[in-house]
């Protein structure tokens, strides 16, 4: 049987399920466990979320993890995220994207090594530090591994150091748009988000939450929770938020106050709806309001035509991480920020 360490790992589980003419029938399920309780197994599946009963459970292991996505998926969901994290100052260096945005995020002011740059990798790196230069910052480069591998052997050469890894994750955009009761509880994640008006009626949220609003521009109590996380916000930070053509700021309201707020986008060619900025105020935390500004926002992503979820969150994030996996995300790739040695 299963026990707390498999949790986060891929599963199968042989449930049974009925019987007939005296013989026990079985079904199987694949997918991630994210429960392990001594009453039920949850484990996210391409189909959604599946609650088991551990009385249904006849037998349930971990198993070999899918196998890593290809070059070209990597690829994909990386230039979808660009476009959703849009820098206002962009550079190009044959295919390699080099972002400014006066110094607010890694993600928006650093370089992006996919595809070819070119010309010959160390002579790429000299004119990713020049460009950086050029614009009073130090050098960041985003490392999608293993896909950026030999990049990051270049870096590590040079003597360039990483920050914390971050994990990109990825769900059916179904599951996020299950019923309620599918989804575990949250945890607090530990990430900011804004609000919303003037969409039609979002999905319902978990019983005995808020109602979630969606506004296709952030309020200023939206940006006020969203300031105060990343401290301040420049202009090049509001053009970060705002200058992707299918936007959408959440923001949970009690007693006329925000308490808990997200952004959502749809990008790379319709296909995924990216979740970011996700946040509740301390004194509101554990009561379902981080998972009801996600299924809003999903909800608003699935009507736009997106099938599966992405988002970036630092591995060392741990409540973050903890709300994820129990939504039925798990990580796609990771990615290191390399940053540039001072002189």
């Amino acid at each position: 049987m299963l026990r707390q360490q498999d949790v986060g790992h891929r599963i199968v589980v042989r449930r049974i399920v009925g019987i007939r003419e005296g013989r026990t029938l079985f079904s199987d399920a694949l997918g991630e466990l994210v429960e392990l309780s001594e009453t039920h197994i949850t484990l996210s599946t391409d189909a959604g979320p599946l609650r088991v009963p551990v009385a249904e459970v006849h037998r349930a292991k971990r198993v070999p993890p899918a196998r890593r996505p290809t070059a070209a998926a990597v690829v994909a969901l990386e230039l979808a995220a660009d476009e959703a994290w849009p820098a206002p100052v962009r550079g190009r260096l044959g295919d390699w994207r080099l972002r400014w945005a006066d110094g607010w995020t890694g993600r928006a002011n650093s370089a992006l090594p996919v595809g070819d740059p070119d010309r010959p990798l160390p002579a790429a790196l000299d004119a990713v530090q020049r460009w950086y230069a050029e614009r009073g910052g130090s050098a960041l480069v985003n490392t999608p591994l293993p896909l950026a591998a030999p990049v990051g052997a270049e870096l590590d050469a040079r003597g360039w150091t990483s920050r914390p890894p971050v994990l990109v994750q990825t769900v059916p955009l179904r599951t996020l748009t299950a019923p309620p009761e599918a989804v575990p509880a949250d945890v607090h994640p530990g990430r900011v988000a804004t609000p919303a008006a003037a969409d039609p009626p979002p999905p319902a949220s978990p019983a005995g939450t808020p109602p979630v609003t969606l506004t296709g521009a952030p309020t200023d109590d939206w940006l006020a929770i969203c300031a105060g996380r990343k401290g301040g916000l420049p202009d090049a930070a509001r053009h970060v938020l705002t200058a992707v053509d299918r936007v959408r700021f959440a923001e949970l309201r009690v007693d006329g106050r925000v308490l808990a707020i997200g952004r959502g986008t749809v990008t790379g060619e319709g296909r995924w709806f990216g979740l970011s900025l996700l946040e509740v105020l301390p004194e509101a935390r554990r009561r379902g309001f981080a998972t009801a500004v996600v299924r809003a926002l999903a909800g608003w992503g699935a009507d736009e035509g997106a099938a599966r979820a992405f988002l970036q969150v630092e591995q060392s994030n741990t409540g973050a991480v903890t709300l994820y996996r129990r939504l039925g995300f798990t990580t796609h790739h990771t990615y290191l920020t390399r940053v540039a040695p001072t002189a």
